[in-house]
């Protein structure tokens, strides 16, 4: 096995004030009740505080009684000091999907801490659903996804326990692996297996062999599939792509043979989408992923950072569509954010939106970059830019395509470069992973000025010279409609093509236009 480079792991754990706080109430109201009980914080908060990472995710293991008991405790015992806790929850298990424990949730000093018992797992052969029962620490270690998560903190002894007796060794070696073997492991929850791919990628750690093999064995893909709930898929796929290494973890799930596991389509998706199509898919994501280093990320956000991800990711299904229950045509990119992942659906819209604009976008790059009066290629931009002058037609249809997709047109500028120039096909070396980033950057940053000069950076704001009482009264009708409707994209488009015209100029013209319009017809 590939071993990683040396990782700094601390020799003991240092508590924070707030930690302090919390954990010597937790120990007072042992003392108050003359309770026997081991308190232990399991899992992530022992290996980011190993790591000299801050984490704010305590989860607190218990001996000998249930979460639910103990927090019932800790509030009698605050009260008896005149503290009141912040908030109290019990979220109650769930084997259907996987979330064998109760788990009881309190609130200290602006901290939520989970509170569950130790647990031993008994799984039958004929189900997927364990028998819960109170468990040592040692039996609880061994049930955890990774070694590395396998870590108790006891906050009565103040001391690191490693019941597997290589938790602390694989997290300072860099290694993921499993406590028990870890096809079982998966089986009995096939969750895990994104979870490992997301820490390794994330800690930039060498996955186990064994794990790899057992990750992507039929068994476990079939499970995944069938046992864990779409949301809890999407969940640890949103935390990969927000991550800092997404890049990393979607090349684990493309040769782990997981892709489609993962995003999985409707039937009878047009046009057929290729198996191979993954491969694309992942060479996207890298370069989007390298491209906004090379950028720099402050010219995005968090939220475009990672729908431009998503929308780079699925870039080559843009086009691929299926027929609903009602036969209606719908991009097959809504029903993977919306039942593959369970995402909300303004990520799917907005994805859609971004891929629905890149033809546009990819039309005025050469009048963009050129500054000159290019042809603009026939896309088809609606009748209301039919009399636009051609020396502001890349102003207006510019004003017009950022109206439509408002903040996110830097993240449908940085796509269309990927795909800029449309008269070659880069796929193939797109999959070889030959970016020509500088190349891309450089048609980026000429385009983004060009808006920029162009004054378009933020033209959504713009506020219409005139009203739909005003071109009512042009057009002399008594009632609205689609005539006012089409007369107000006329007049935004005039206003465009004049940025400092007036409103009585834009009122002007539209008397003219209409006059002209009349005698014509």
């Amino acid at each position: 096995m590939a071993t990683a480079a040396c990782v700094e792991v601390k020799e003991q754990i240092q508590l924070t004030e707030t930690e302090k706080k919390i954990f010597d109430r937790l120990l007072n109201t042992l003392r108050h009740f003359n309770l026997q009980t081991q308190l232990r914080v399991a899992g992530g908060w022992v290996r980011d505080k190993l790591l000299g990472k801050e984490c704010y995710d305590i989860d607190i293991a218990l001996d000998n009684m249930l979460g639910s008991e103990f927090v019932d405790k800790v509030q009698e015992y605050l009260s008896s000091t005149g503290e009141v806790a912040q908030g109290l929850a019990v979220i109650p298990s769930n084997p259907e999907q996987s979330k064998h424990l109760e788990t009881a949730r309190m609130r200290l000093f602006d901290l939520w801490i989970d509170f569950v018992n130790l647990r031993c797992e008994d799984y039958s052969e004929n189900s997927r659903i364990p028998t819960m029962k109170f468990g040592t620490a040692e039996e609880d270690a061994y049930r955890r996804d990774l070694t590395i998560n396998s870590l108790f903190y006891n906050v009565n002894t103040n001391l690191v326990e490693d019941f597997t007796k290589r938790g602390l060794e694989d997290l300072k070696f860099g290694r993921i692996v499993t406590p028990l073997p870890p096809k079982a492991t998966f089986l009995d929850d096939p969750l895990r297996v994104l979870r490992a791919i997301r820490f390794g990628a994330r800690f930039d750690f060498t996955l186990d062999e064994e794990l790899k093999k057992a990750t992507a064995c039929d068994d476990v893909k079939t499970a995944l599939a069938a046992k864990i709930s779409r949301e809890r898929i999407g969940t640890e796929i949103d935390l990969m792509i927000s991550g800092n290494q997404p890049v990393k973890a979607i090349d684990y799930i493309c040769d782990l043979t997981l892709f489609w596991v993962v995003f999985s389509l409707p039937p009878k998706v047009e046009p057929a989408v290729s198996e191979e199509c993954y491969r694309l898919s992942a060479a996207y994501l890298d370069a989007s992923w390298q491209l906004i280093q090379l950028i720099g990320c402050s010219n995005f956000d968090d939220e475009q950072r990672r729908l431009c991800l998503y929308s780079a990711l699925f870039l080559p299904l843009r086009s691929a569509t299926y027929k609903d229950r009602k036969d209606k045509m719908i991009p097959v990119v809504n029903y993977i954010f919306r039942d593959s992942l369970k995402r909300k659906a303004s990520d799917a819209d907005t994805v859609i939106n971004i891929h629905k604009s890149l033809e546009k976008f990819l039309s005025l790059i050469p009048s963009l970059l050129s500054n000159e009066d290019v042809q603009i290629t026939e896309v088809d931009w609606g009748n209301e830019f039919v009399d636009v002058p051609v020396t502001s037609k890349s102003r207006v249809l510019t004003g017009f395509l950022l109206r439509e997709i408002k903040d996110f047109w830097r993240v449908a500028l940085l796509m269309s470069t990927l795909l800029y120039p449309t008269d070659i096909d880069c796929s193939q070396d797109i999959i070889d992973r030959h970016f020509q980033l500088d190349k891309r950057k450089g048609i980026f940053e000429s385009v983004e000025n060009a808006i920029v000069k162009l004054g378009l950076e933020k033209v959504w704001d713009l506020k219409p010279l005139v009203n739909g009482k005003d071109i009512m009264n042009v057009l002399q009708l008594k009632v609205g409609g689609p005539l006012v409707r089409e007369w107000q994209q006329k007049a935004l488009s005039w206003q465009l093509a004049h940025p400092s015209g007036t409103a009585e100029e834009c009122i002007d013209w539209m008397k003219e236009s209409h006059s002209k319009r009349r005698k014509m017809e």
